[in-house]
């Protein structure tokens, strides 16, 4: 299992926003933390952690400049999703970028768009590709959420389709978005599923991560196949999970002498 750190933009600034209330509303969404730093900074301290594999998110327009800044600091070493389509796509990847990370583009109208799929794997191929998964619960199970969460794909999470999702992609990311930025901890029962459904590819789950324990939690019911991602739980972003004791754990996990 592996700590994958994020970069979550908004309004060109590094916030971590409560996802579940995320809108396109002239108010400004209720927010853990801002801060003035770059997205660039925390990219580099990612980079001097050898923490590889993280995520820069771009929520909503006017992002584009702080998440190719953070590219360019750790060249393959992040990942990069909000707003991704195959005119784009390429782009982000000659800034540095070691995958691109989809959602709204694919998933819409409770249908998965396959042609849009095809499209995106035919630009930049599978390797390169992460879709995310990021979901709530509907009651008879996960439900893709797009359009910065804000809108139901319809389209309902089931082993049969991560085994058919994993064939045109290299990994998938999932925020439980019913916790997501609410500190109050993980979703259980979706760490579970995508242990036991997800074909042997990697998966990052993000959502409710508050404590070292709640990482061994992720760890446990995940049988060391799940990584997780901590946003505002982390003392960086406002947080009281100190980030040199989570990189410390992940050092530990990888067996890293650094």
């Amino acid at each position: 299992m592996r700590f994958r750190p994020c970069i979550d933009l908004h309004g060109g600034k590094v916030k971590q926003i409560i996802g579940s209330i995320l809108t396109d509303k002239d108010r400004a969404p209720a927010t853990n933390f801002e801060t003035d730093q770059s997205a660039s900074f925390f990219a580099g301290l990612y980079r001097n952690d050898g923490l590889w594999g993280g995520h820069v998110i771009m929520l909503g327009p006017g992002n584009e400049n702080a998440a190719r800044e953070a590219l360019r600091t750790f060249p393959m070493g992040l990942q990069v999703g909000g707003g991704i389509t195959p005119d784009n796509a390429v782009s982000f990847l000659d800034e540095g970028a070691s995958h691109v990370i989809v959602t709204s583009f694919v998933f819409a109208n409770g249908a998965v768009r396959w042609d849009h799929l095809d499209l995106l794997e035919k630009s930049v191929g599978k390797s390169r590709l992460v879709l995310d998964l990021s979901c709530r619960n509907a009651g008879g199970g996960y439900v893709i959420a797009c359009d910065r969460w804000q809108t139901s794909s319809g389209v309902v999470l089931t082993k049969k389709l991560l085994v058919k999702l994993a064939g045109h992609c290299s990994e998938f990311l999932v925020h439980a978005i019913d916790v997501e930025g609410k500190l109050g901890g993980i979703d259980e029962g979706l760490v579970t599923f995508l242990a036991d459904a997800s074909p042997p590819l990697p998966v990052t789950y993000a959502g409710g991560i508050r404590s070292l324990d709640d990482l061994e939690k992720v760890c446990t019911l995940g049988e060391d196949h799940i990584d997780a991602t901590i946003g505002s739980a982390l003392d960086i972003f406002g947080g009281l999970i100190k980030y040199k004791e989570v990189a410390a754990w992940h050092r530990k996990q990888q067996k890293m002498d650094f």
